[in-house]
């Protein structure tokens, strides 16, 4: 039966991806939606894109734009690299650009401006990096940007009694818009969890593979889910985006 695999932030963590798939034993079958940021961190984010590039050929795939994609693309379109960026993975991903092509790097410009800002598929599960704060869904969002940054979705989340059904008056009504909403961006680390964590109807599936956590990929149906090794041990002589 096909799957639908769902993966959190990889940061630029290639080691990371081949061995949670090979964990998952992800096949050509199967369709994978990738939540975003995928570059920014370890020293391997050209990789991941070329990696990913080549992935989408042999079957479906679904990539979702993060923060650290938008930074990435409008560096690569227009030579911006402000200093917030580099402070936080992009020196990283510059330097692992530093061989390439203009081919190359044109390919690669391509791939992100292709990435979506959210998804919904046919159960109304919906999956963006981030989330949105209109009361009527990402669709009516005034800012953009709030699909690669917000964090009030998830924190609204976290915030809830856990009495309150979806029946309730008080359950949120930008919650129950979906089924279930997919999201990374904001590290379960943060709340001391180690693993996917679900919160109301959210999944949040960044297990912080960009500092000390390990890269997650989940099966949207059964909530089956695996995961790297932690990413400081597959990069032992890096610090991945934890600075002194």
């Amino acid at each position: 039966m096909k799957r639908i695999l769902v993966i959190g932030d990889i940061h630029g963590g290639l080691r990371a991806l081949e061995q949670v798939f090979a964990r998952a034993n992800v096949t050509n079958d199967d369709r994978l939606i990738f939540l975003g940021d995928y570059v920014d961190g370890w020293s391997e984010s050209s990789k991941i894109i070329q990696f990913l590039i080549e992935l989408s050929v042999k079957q479906e795939c679904i990539f979702i734009r993060g923060n650290h994609d938008a930074w990435t693309e409008d560096w690569m379109s227009s030579g911006n690299a402000p200093d917030v960026w580099l402070c936080n993975g992009g020196k990283s991903t510059v330097e692992s650009y530093s061989d390439y092509s203009l081919e190359d790097l044109k390919k690669h410009l391509a791939f992100f401006k292709e990435m979506k800002n959210y998804y919904v598929d046919e159960e109304n599960r919906l999956f963006i990096h981030a989330g949105y704060s209109s009361m009527h869904g990402p669709e009516k969002e005034v800012y953009s940007s709030n699909y690669h940054w917000d964090r009030t979705l998830w924190e609204t989340a976290v915030a809830m009694d856990k009495k309150i059904s979806k029946n309730s008056e008080l359950y949120p009504k930008r919650l129950l818009l979906y089924h279930e909403i997919f999201i990374g961006h904001t590290p379960t680390l943060h709340v001391g969890i180690k693993i996917p964590l679900n919160k109301a109807n959210i999944w949040n599936i960044d297990t912080g593979a960009a500092f000390t956590g390990a890269l997650s990929i989940m099966d949207v149906e059964t909530k089956e889910f695996w995961q790297s090794d932690p990413l400081p041990f597959l990069y032992p002589m890096e610090k991945g985006r934890n600075v002194d």
